[in-house]
């Protein structure tokens, strides 16, 4: 398995400037080398940080946006409108991007309460948008960077221990969540691990239990974010705080 990098930084705002800037390096990197780059994002307080330290950062005019694929590695199935969808906290970012060529198309949203009448329905939907998406028999396009919060339960996506998984890649329903709302759509972890880089991004001493628990014992069941990794790097970019049991 490829090692895991730790990456420590002060606090939770020098975190997402530093995720931010590491993000746009790495689109940059896989534009010049394929003219594409597929990215997935997260929602939680650290990732929308993230994305709205990408808008504020003064690099994010030397990438062309309009070759840059955003996916999701899971979103809340609930109507369009509400907060708690995930692309709807990014968009401050997608409308700062728009000055600057971003295609719409590319922002590849899952499906929501009010389109699909079930979640099974929105997977299966957002199944068949990766694959058109990917290589000629693939199931989903090569990510060069997937981005996983995780949660004091050690929860990534909406992957929570002892919960709904499964083994094969894809998109999966997932019902009477642990964690409000109870109904979502996510990766399972056959599809996140097929990603060239996964960044687990993490903030705060309430997260240090569950991180250090990850670190020490792969146990995809009980605790999923020990079972996530890239095929060409995995790292946790994390604050102090979080670290403090390492």
């Amino acid at each position: 398995m490829i090692a895991r990098q730790i990456l420590i930084h002060e606090d939770p705002e020098a975190t997402a400037n530093a995720i931010a800037a590491r993000l746009i390096t790495s689109i940059a990197d896989a534009l010049a080398a394929r003219g594409v780059a597929h990215v997935v994002v997260t929602g939680g307080s650290l990732g929308i940080a993230a994305l709205e330290a990408v808008a504020a950062n003064p690099a994010k005019t030397s990438v062309n946006w309009s070759q840059v694929h955003f996916w999701w590695g899971d979103e809340r199935f609930v109507a369009t409108d509400s907060a708690d969808r995930n692309v709807l906290q990014a968009e401050a970012l997608f409308a700062a991007l728009d000055e600057l060529g971003l295609d719409r198309s590319t922002v590849h949203a899952m499906g929501a309460s009010d389109k699909y009448d079930t979640a099974e329905q929105a997977a299966e939907a957002y199944a068949a948008e990766l694959a058109a998406e990917a290589e000629q028999g693939a199931l989903n396009p090569a990510f060069d960077v997937l981005m996983l919060g995780m949660g004091p339960d050690s929860h990534v996506a909406s992957l929570f221990p002892n919960h709904t998984r499964s083994d094969q890649p894809g998109v999966i329903a997932v019902h009477d969540s642990p964690k409000p709302p109870p109904h979502r759509v996510t990766l399972t972890m056959g599809t996140i691990n097929t990603a060239k880089e996964v960044w687990l991004i993490v903030t705060g001493a309430d997260k240090a239990p569950a991180l250090a628990k990850a670190q020490h014992e792969i146990n995809e069941v009980a605790v999923p974010a020990s079972a996530v990794h890239g095929t060409e790097a995995t790292r946790w970019i994390i604050d102090r705080a979080a670290s403090t049991l390492l």
